[in-house]
């Protein structure tokens, strides 16, 4: 007796490569909403160069490097020490090399901008963008960062820390603050920015590297000459949410009052 047919569709042949999540993802979505979830395709040539300026951060800087790692992003990490004193440099030196590191010295402290002016130019990026290493910033924000240099649609991304509420709620006098020099520095420049003091700026490598030669502050004047000469070169600015973990003095931030009263200065002298 003949056996019945099954009605059981045969399986699809096996593939070697499972399908990249940004595919699988559009065929259910549109292109607005993968957009808005920060999903696309990388270009086979793109490269981040992450910035890192280090000073006296000998608990946290290993941990920096390994959570940028962990972005599986195609990654190139510049780290230049600021003349630590702390264990830091000795901690940096007893790592082993990996062609994804390039760590640079300073035998003195010279300042959060003198760093990062040694780090632009090293970079050979695509994009560059600044990693401060006491884990304040979550570097899995990158890809939602980077996305709109990657789409054509911006050359800087400003990432703001307050852009959105999922966070945890910062003094008041911080907040203050911060939309005081903000809203100073949109009148210098023209632009609307809701955060110019944050350290995650993105920019495309090549324009970071015409303006570096021109940059003078050592400290953390730099975030306000970097955004008024951006925006002077005629940079088209972008702006994303990020998640921000702020700590306190007690656990190592450098940034105080004087910082402030050197932004106004530097307001007003370029």
């Amino acid at each position: 007796m003949q056996e019945p047919q099954s009605e059981v569709s045969p399986a699809p042949p096996a593939t070697d490569r499972p399908q990249p999540l940004h595919e699988l993802m559009g065929m259910a979505l549109t292109d607005d909403v993968r957009r808005r979830l920060g999903i696309y395709a990388l270009p086979s040539d793109f490269r981040l160069s992450v910035i890192i300026p280090v000073f006296n951060e000998v608990s946290t800087v290993v941990r920096v490097i390994e959570r940028v790692r962990r972005t599986q992003l195609p990654l190139e990490i510049i780290l230049v020490d600021d003349g630590s004193r702390d264990g830091t440099r000795e901690k940096l030196e007893s790592l082993p090399r990996a062609d994804d590191l390039h760590v640079i010295y300073h035998e003195q402290n010279r300042g959060k901008g003198a760093a990062l002016r040694t780090g632009f130019a090293h970079a050979s990026g695509t994009a560059v963008v600044v990693q401060d290493a006491d884990l304040e910033y979550d570097p899995d924000d990158f890809r939602f960062l980077i996305q709109p240099i990657v789409e054509g649609h911006a050359d800087v991304v400003y990432g703001t820390r307050y852009g959105h509420h999922d966070r945890p709620v910062p003094p008041l006098w911080h907040v203050l603050v911060n939309r005081w020099i903000t809203r100073l520095a949109n009148l210098r420049t023209g632009l609307y920015l809701s955060d110019v003091e944050t350290c995650y700026k993105v920019m495309r490598r090549e324009l970071i590297q015409r303006i570096a030669p021109t940059l003078r502050e050592n400290r953390f004047g730099i975030e306000i000459e970097l955004t008024i000469k951006l925006a002077r070169c005629g940079a088209r600015f972008y702006e994303r949410p990020i998640r921000y973990d702020r700590r306190g003095f007690d656990e190592g931030k450098k940034i105080g009052w004087r910082d402030g009263v050197r932004a106004m200065y530097c307001l007003l002298r370029y």
